[in-house]
């Protein structure tokens, strides 16, 4: 399963009641973070998260309001006992930016490792969780990013047993391990069923609408998206989005739920523009900070 925990869902300026747009995803025990502004280390803190246990920080560009907590992050991480190495990944000129920001915090009880996006659609792992940043459409370079969780298929018990597979080994081949004994070899695909729906979630702001959110967020069983704007016209202006686009592209990347986040200062109350966005695409929530979610797999 996936845990998930929408640190801020403002845009721009912290208010007093909306920190800035950041995610924390928890997969076996470890942290990953996507974007830190203003107040996400405070927020982590009222999450009841463990701060010492961030192994990763994906950024999605470099607009202060996405990365300008970074160091004090990193500085409180190290005072919180954290010795182990750290990766930061986001677009080009990562590695230079963040050095900028550490002029501030320079000391640190750990290394910091980067990944810095070339190409317009990227890979890696966070411990086994398969990972994808993709470009978005902004006034600045910038990353939306996926997350899945594959699922392997069911274990035929009765088909192990017939062809004599020592029950020692049943374990082995269930995780996707070919297992070598005595010049005998067994493989996974000797004893599992087809592939499972494994887990999907997918976070993109900031952005216009791009078919990029629907070819690399295809049936996210959960989708967050950016709504910056209720108008059109200041959207495409600043580069972002409305309600009924980002209701839009959920419904065409056949997602399974749409989750609203990065909103304007002069959105008060998310929630009431919902009708805007559910018009378009049913499943619709706008996020709410501190808001925790739980993505389990589906039984069949």
């Amino acid at each position: 399963m996936l845990e998930i925990c929408i640190l801020g869902t403002g845009a721009m300026m912290p208010m007093p009641t909306r920190k800035l747009a950041s995610m924390l995803v928890r997969f076996a025990g470890r942290l990953l973070l996507v974007d830190c502004g203003e107040g996400t280390q405070v927020a982590i803190r009222e999450s009841g998260w463990s701060l010492s246990r961030i192994d990763m920080v994906c950024i999605t560009h470099f607009h202060a309001d996405h990365i300008a907590g970074l160091p004090g992050l990193l500085l409180t991480m190290g005072a919180c006992g954290r010795t182990e190495p750290v990766t930061i990944a986001g677009p080009l000129g990562l590695e230079a930016v963040v050095g900028n920001l550490r002029s501030i915090a320079p000391f640190l009880p750990y290394e910091t490792n980067f990944i810095e996006f070339g190409s317009p659609v990227n890979t890696f792992d966070f411990n086994g969780l398969q990972a994808r940043s993709f470009a978005l459409k902004h006034l600045v370079p910038c990353f939306g990013y996926s997350f899945s969780l594959p699922r392997a298929g069911r274990f035929d018990a009765a088909k192990a047993k017939t062809l004599g597979i020592p029950l020692s080994y049943w374990s082995r081949l269930q995780k996707g391990e070919t297992v070598e004994v005595d010049g005998k070899s067994y493989f996974p695909s000797q004893v599992l069923g087809p592939e499972r729906r494994g887990i999907k979630l997918a976070y993109c702001t900031d952005t216009s609408p791009t078919n990029a959110v629907e070819e690399h967020c295809a049936d996210a069983d959960l989708l967050i998206l950016e709504a910056t704007n209720t108008d059109g016209d200041n959207a495409v202006l600043h580069g972002h989005m409305t309600f009924a686009q980002a209701a839009k592209l959920a419904a065409q990347a056949g997602a399974s739920e749409l989750l609203l986040t990065h909103f304007s200062p002069s959105i008060s109350e998310p929630a009431a523009h919902l009708g805007l966005a559910r018009s378009v695409f049913s499943n619709t929530s706008a996020a709410r900070d501190l808001m925790m979610r739980v993505l389990s797999f589906v039984e069949d």
